[in-house]
């Protein structure tokens, strides 16, 4: 519910409000995946360690995200900007493998997709309050630093419930004999071919993601002209555009997980990749149409809505089935490195779209749409390779 009080708000805040432009703020956004990186290395380290485990490395994540929080909400200029978005990419960079690999301890193997899908309906319920109330927020008082405030608050909470209601997870009989050691498990994982396949789809998937939190809230602010006005989305537009973007995924993340139950998991990434396409084309209809530009950016985000629900559970899914239980910390971390480098190249990379010329602008959503045809192609490359348990659905 924090991250959503700023996820859609910061680009709009530091580009129209602080005076930052639109390329340095994607890149500021996409400077969190570098220490990203490192916070998932030493995630999926911590994870597997008999000394640290879920637990120690989840309290860890939301320390450190509370102080990156504050760090933003402090931030005036360019540098700053950048220092809370490292600090920020570094403690979420240790929360996910942790996050993913108390999921799968928890449950069993014909139910994980349903358990993942559980967990995202958690974080989109979170989102979507935090949207609607950071929307009010900024429309009652124009105080966008209070988001960012409120934030840090929510990452404490968070801290408090790991600490008191969390228990550790790892099963404690995975002694040090029975697991390889860490240089060993990171080179086994890199040499794992359908999992290396699946880590391209994964960077993939995640770019187009990136571009919902990063480019498309300022294209909407900025760029849409409102039937024919000159004049974009306001923020209160914007915010429940974005909620309906989540109410969506709320209410089809476990119908769209039990319809795509008995399919492989390529066949629910393919469903996704399609929807993608679409939802891309939607987005440049909007910014080109003399009308309706409401109508197309609604139909936009509730296509984007579906693109993620039939994507997310499935993909966690896969990485627990191709990951050995001992080594499930660095298969998680390696998949969420694929968050990391996604979110370096989406932010930028819409940020530089958005300061060229406006045919480029409005073209650069079109060429995501036919940017699917790759990933296509790299599916039904990843289905011929992977483990014949990987691709038969669960059947109840």
């Amino acid at each position: 519910m924090g991250t959503g009080f700023t996820l859609f708000y910061a680009p709009i805040f530091f580009v129209n409000k602080v005076g930052l432009s639109t390329t340095a703020v994607g890149f500021a956004l996409g400077s969190a995946s570098i220490s990203g990186v490192a916070g998932r290395i030493l995630g999926g380290i911590g994870v597997d360690s008999p000394s640290w485990g879920r637990r120690r490395t989840l309290l860890f994540s939301a320390a450190i995200s509370a102080i990156g929080s504050l760090v933003l909400a402090a931030s005036h200029n360019f540098a700053t900007l950048v220092i809370g978005n490292l600090i920020t990419g570094f403690g979420l960079g240790l929360y996910w493998p942790a996050n993913e690999a108390v999921v799968a301890d928890l449950t069993p193997t014909e139910n994980r997709r349903e358990a993942y899908a559980i967990t995202r309906l958690a974080d989109n319920l979170g989102l979507g309050m935090g949207v609607v109330l950071g929307g009010v927020l900024v429309t009652t008082t124009g105080s966008y630093r209070s988001l960012f405030i409120i934030d840090a608050i929510s990452f404490i909470v968070f801290f408090a419930v790991i600490y008191l209601a969390i228990a550790e997870t790892r099963q404690p009989d995975m002694r040090q004999s029975q697991k390889t050691q860490h240089i060993a498990s990171w080179l086994a994982a890199l040499s794992d071919r359908p999992f290396l396949v699946y880590v391209v789809v994964n960077i993939i998937f995640t770019t187009y993601i990136s571009q919902l939190h990063s480019t498309i809230p300022i294209y909407f602010k900025n760029f849409v002209s409102v039937e024919n006005s000159g004049q974009g989305f306001s923020e209160t537009t914007i915010s429940a555009l974005f909620a309906l973007h989540l109410a969506i995924a709320i209410l089809s993340q476990i119908p769209l997980a039990r319809v795509l139950k008995p399919f492989s998991h390529t066949i629910a990434f393919t469903f996704s990749s399609l929807f993608w396409a679409i939802g891309f084309s939607f987005i440049w209809a909007c910014g080109i149409a003399k009308t309706g530009n409401l109508v197309w950016a609604a139909l936009a985000l509730a296509v984007f809505a579906v693109a993620i629900t039939s994507y997310t559970p499935s993909a966690s899914s896969l990485v627990t089935e191709l990951a050995p239980e001992s080594q499930r910390g660095v298969y998680f971390s390696i998949s969420s490195l694929c968050w990391a480098v996604g979110y370096f190249i989406g932010p930028p990379l819409g940020g530089w779209a958005l300061d060229q010329p406006r045919i480029v602008s409005d073209r650069f959503w079109l060429g995501f749409s036919f940017s699917v045809i790759i990933t296509l192609a790299i599916l039904q490359y990843l289905n011929r390779i992977l483990p014949n348990n990987t691709k038969v659905g669960n059947q109840e």
